[in-house]
């Protein structure tokens, strides 16, 4: 078995970090610097950045985040929100981010997936897919963090983009995320199944069991996580005074709020049940 990654992703508005339910609803959590220096300490293996207005506003505004992260924070970063160009992708690039996330751009011009990876590398170039299942379950692609409806089927999708040089593939259940549910284990077993490049799962994760019930079940390369690192770091340590700047919904943070509908864990704790479960891990010493 492969080793599996742990990715904690973290969604950027403005200068902060939020977080969500289905993508919206956002709460500012904290500001996302010192969130990336922590997971970095609790031996992260890729950290995942999103602009989750980049697309409603047609621009990627973390270049300053990324490059300040990028100077003490020595394990792959991967950014997405509002790259529609090449110039895009190379200016954060050279940023400090190792990999692209791309969504909305690839579906209304699939090609730029193509130049993108005869560019700068198939290696470089992720593939972020939001699903949302259908009544009649079916499951759709949807762009501007699952703001807008495409039309176009995931699984078929999937295949596409891979056929169009992606590396890799970031599927996230927008109907899980932010729940702490679990995984929708068929969205991604049957992405899995239809593509030869490596499959990030995301949305859902509300507890270890979780984690461990879908490498276990399911052919996947790394798992994306958000609530459940967010909230334990929130629960234990984090200073709720680094507030990156005075906007947003901030009630949760500034009240000092705990969530109780997730069991939450560390990014070490993780790693270690996963290990005592005999699932293979990679471990860094940072």
């Amino acid at each position: 078995m492969a080793k599996i990654r742990i990715i904690p992703r973290l969604d950027i508005k403005g200068p902060n970090l939020v977080k969500g339910i289905h993508l919206e609803g956002l709460r500012v959590v904290g500001k996302p610097e010192i969130f990336a220096r922590h997971y970095y300490e609790q031996g992260a293996d890729e950290l995942f950045f999103i602009d989750v207005v980049a697309s409603l506003y047609e621009r990627n505004s973390l270049d300053d985040i990324i490059s300040n992260t990028a100077k003490e924070i020595f394990i792959p970063l991967t950014v997405g929100g509002g790259l529609r160009t090449l110039d895009d992708i190379r200016k954060v690039l050279r940023a400090g981010a190792d990999k692209v996330s791309i969504n909305t751009a690839a579906l209304k011009n699939p090609n730029f997936i193509s130049e993108a990876a005869l560019k700068f590398g198939s290696s470089t170039i992720v593939v972020a897919i939001e699903a949302i299942k259908q009544p009649n379950g079916k499951y759709f692609a949807y762009t501007d963090n699952a703001r807008e409806f495409t039309g176009v089927e995931v699984f078929e999708w999937a295949q596409k983009v891979v056929e169009l040089g992606a590396g890799e593939i970031c599927i996230t259940s927008v109907d899980n995320e932010g729940t702490g549910i679990g995984f929708d284990t068929e969205l991604i077993q049957g992405v899995s199944n239809l593509v030869n490049v490596p499959v990030i799962a995301h949305g859902g994760a509300g507890k270890k069991e979780d984690v461990l019930n879908l490498v276990n079940s399911v052919d996947v390369n790394a798992v994306a996580i958000a609530s459940m690192f967010h909230y334990d770091y929130l629960n234990n340590g984090y200073n709720h005074d680094h507030i990156a700047c005075e906007e947003g919904n901030l009630e949760f943070l500034s009240k000092k709020r705990k969530v109780n509908a997730f069991s939450v864990s560390s990014i070490t704790d993780l790693k270690e049940y996963l290990k005592i479960n005999n699932i293979s891990i990679r471990e860094i010493n940072n």
